[in-house]
């Protein structure tokens, strides 16, 4: 079992450093249900993985130019006072609160991940940073990173692109450097109260970190999209699993609650599924059709 925890790690590692985030969404339920770890120990462990992977898959995103330090630090440090708010907060909330608010969390991620088509054009360059919103953003963000231990990067990438105006690739390597620097904060308010079995921590950072490093390796040079949705469905049925375990057991033994659960996880798929449909026959027509009142004529390639 700790092999196989070993290898989720490494998973969660390549992940963060080929999308800049999403994988870390991953490091609880890794935790808790693979290594049997208390959830509350588990977010800590989490916290200590992602700081210490984001970091080093930060470095290769550096080396490429791929990082923009003023924007990320400005971020990063709002980031780390909610981080750690919400770590000095997290360890006196019962656990099966923090769970459920994690299970919202997976499915958001899920959710961001599956409606992603393409890279999201960056907003204006402007002259002075809004440094305001940025702060605002990074002080929330960071507070859900301290208090469920996710590194939040389905969050970071889209500010960074509208607020900072970065493109999708610069975005991502500064969305490394935010996600170190809060889940460390988030880190720190967490040992306050709650003890770290460095025996299973040190190892699962390790394969976190050479996952990364991969990840890295691979940024940049091939078309994640695909790889992106079929990830983002795999972390939407974590969340499931993780929200259902939450659950009262005298609910979860009804069938009509299992009914339940089982149409909407059905209907939410087939809404998704006929979203992505609708939005892939839209863009089709805008490249090649035009609309007029009496219907779509195709235009003109001359």
């Amino acid at each position: 079992m700790f092999l196989l925890t070993l290898t989720a790690a490494a998973l969660i590692g390549v992940t963060l450093g080929l999308f800049g985030g999403g994988g870390s969404i991953l490091a609880v339920p890794v935790l808790v249900y693979l290594a049997g770890v208390p959830a509350k120990q588990a977010i800590a462990m989490s916290l200590l993985v992602v700081a210490v992977t984001s970091a080093v898959s930060a470095i290769g995103h550096a080396r490429a130019g791929r990082i923009r330090w003023r924007t990320g630090l400005i971020f990063g440090a709002a980031g780390m006072v909610g981080a750690y708010t919400g770590g000095l907060i997290g360890p006196h909330l019962p656990e099966a609160l923090l769970m459920t608010v994690f299970a919202a969390m997976m499915l958001a991620t899920a959710i961001a991940m599956i409606r992603h088509r393409r890279t999201p054009p960056a907003g204006p360059v402007h002259r002075k940073l809004p440094v305001l919103h940025v702060i605002a953003e990074g002080v929330a963000v960071g507070l859900v990173t301290g208090l469920v231990g996710a590194g939040g990067g389905f969050l970071v990438v889209p500010a960074l692109v509208l607020l900072g105006g970065l493109p999708m690739g610069v975005a991502v390597g500064t969305s490394l450097l935010v996600i170190a620097m809060k889940s460390l904060a988030g880190l720190a308010g967490y040992l306050h109260s709650v003890p770290i079995d460095w025996s299973v921590a040190l190892p699962v950072t390790a394969a976190a970190v050479a996952g990364g490093l991969a990840g890295g390796s691979l940024a940049g040079r091939i078309n994640a999209n695909r790889l992106r949705k079929a990830f983002g469905w795999f972390v939407l049925a974590m969340g499931v699993f993780v929200l259902i375990q939450q659950a009262p057991p005298a609910l979860l033994h009804s069938a009509w609650t299992a009914a339940a659960v089982t149409l909407t996880a059905l209907a939410s798929a087939v809404a998704l599924v006929l979203r992505r449909r609708r939005s892939i026959k839209r863009d089709q027509l805008q490249r090649s059709d035009v609309y007029t009142p009496r219907g779509i004529r195709r235009r003109s390639t001359s």
